[in-house]
């Protein structure tokens, strides 16, 4: 307190050279509350303020520095909003790699983010509390930061959230306040594949309706429009795949002719981030991301199947009644009765609804390619959490695996048995062929034991 009235005293004074006084006068000048944005006025307009000029499109690479490990510095301060969801931690996991700070807005209980804080660098994943209708938490989260990332979303209605509030109005809001903000570089706005004001689906309406209002507060925002969101976590083939290992078969909308792209979150997650590495180009622009492959449903379930043995083919089951049966009960009752419905574990009447139509990128549309992505094709790795649904557990079949392997062995030693029989001067096709009776004898022995020693190990 002293040193502070020291150096007050010594400027009201005048001790300091003409050179320094102009610097100061410079500097309380740039500080002036008059340089605040825009709803963000008076004394508490510096701490909405941002080190970053306002989104201007062609302004430059928004990432300036850095190494890009973990540890270094990118440039990016993102707010995500969403990030406890299934695409989120991907979206955070991605920034965080590159060395940015990512603020973690959650309205739930405290362990909902703790996975995220392991994704980056010591303090650089900051989890801040928030309430999704209080405008002053909302400006608080944003605050620091240079980039704004809306992930909210909500696939069924709940008694307090509908999907014009969640998909369309909050949407609106954060651009709006992103906008007033004034340092907001990126605004990008998380829509889905099929997003149309004439969709059968309530929640791909709203969802386009946001989109609207988004380009409407913030012009220069992006919109990335994903096709079904594929990976360990998924909303759609675990739930499938959970039905079928529960109930024995699997219903299907329409038959399961519908057309979808299915395509894998961490390729989303990977365009999120390289649209904010560009030099602008990305900026007022809508990106559909689908995945390499057009299945039907149908044709999906089946490669799952074939792959992890989860369900018999023969089950599945086409009657559009029973999915009707199921979904109908809680869309009547959801604001009619007194308290709160279950959560649609699998079918709720709006996704029903959604996969009546086919779900397919657009012909002329911006897609992976235009963000340098080549994207994954949905077999091995992307899939392979579904063993975890096997009816004999995990490891069922892998016995088998071990003895395809035993074969290809088989077929190496025939190899090195007829070379073998070459050199001693026999015939070559014989010893290809297993040569004589003594040989098939011993080759049998020695194939029998690599395949008792493969399933005992």
């Amino acid at each position: 307190m002293q040193a502070a009235a020291l150096r007050r005293h010594l400027l009201d004074q005048h001790h300091l050279s003409p050179a320094s006084s102009s610097a100061i006068s410079a500097f309380r000048s740039a500080a002036q509350p008059a340089l605040a944005p825009q709803g963000f006025g008076g004394a508490d307009g510096a701490r909405y303020m941002s080190a970053r000029a306002p989104a201007v499109k062609g302004a430059g690479h928004l990432v300036r520095k850095g190494t890009g490990g973990r540890s270094s510095v990118s440039g990016i301060v993102a707010t995500v909003f969403g990030a406890t969801g299934f695409l989120g931690r991907y979206v955070v996991q991605q920034l965080a790699k590159m060395g940015s700070q990512v603020l973690v807005p959650f309205r739930g209980c405290e362990d909902s983010h703790r996975h995220l804080k392991l994704m980056g660098d010591l303090g650089q994943i900051v989890p801040m509390k928030y309430n999704p209708r209080d405008v002053n938490s909302i400006k608080t989260a944003v605050a620091k930061s240079n980039v704004v990332i809306n992930l909210i979303g909500r696939e069924f209605e709940t008694r307090n959230y509908g999907f014009e509030e969640v998909n369309h109005h909050m949407a609106e809001q954060l651009a709006m306040i992103s906008k007033e903000h004034g340092g907001i570089v990126r605004f990008i706005q998380v829509s889905a594949l099929g997003a149309s004001a004439s969709s059968p689906s309530r929640l791909l309406r709203a969802k386009a309706a946001g989109e609207e209002s988004v380009l409407k507060e913030f012009p220069e925002a992006t919109i990335m429009r994903p096709a079904t969101l594929i990976g360990t976590e998924d909303r759609i083939l675990n739930r499938w795949a959970m039905y079928a290992k529960n109930w024995g078969f699997l219903p299907l909308v329409g038959g399961g002719s519908t057309k979808i792209q299915p395509v894998y979150v961490v390729d989303v997650a990977a365009a999120i981030v390289n649209s904010l590495k560009d030099d602008g180009t990305s900026m007022g622009k809508t990106y559909e991301l689908g995945g390499p492959d057009v299945y039907t449903v149908r044709d999906l379930v089946i490669i799952i199947h074939n792959c992890y043995a989860i369900i018999n083919i023969l089950n599945l089951y086409d009657k559009m009644i029973m999915l009707l049966a199921i979904a109908t009960p809680r869309e009547l009752l959801l604001n009619k009765v007194p308290f709160p419905l279950p959560t649609p574990s699998n079918f709720n009447l709006d996704q029903i609804n959604a996969l009546s139509v086919d779900n397919l990128v657009s012909e002329n549309a911006l897609t992976f390619a235009d963000l340098e992505i080549k994207p994954h094709k949905l077999k091995g790795y992307p899939t392979e959490f579904l063993v975890s649904y096997r009816k004999g557990g995990p490891s069922f079949g892998s016995t088998v695996s071990r003895l395809i392997a035993a074969a290809n062995l088989c077929d190496i030693f025939d190899l090195q048995l007829g070379v073998q029989d070459n050199v001693e001067g026999g015939d070559p096709q014989m010893g290809t062929d297993c040569g004589d009776g003594g040989k098939r004898k011993q080759r049998k022995r020695t194939i029998s034991k690599v395949t008792i020693s493969m399933g005992t190990n």
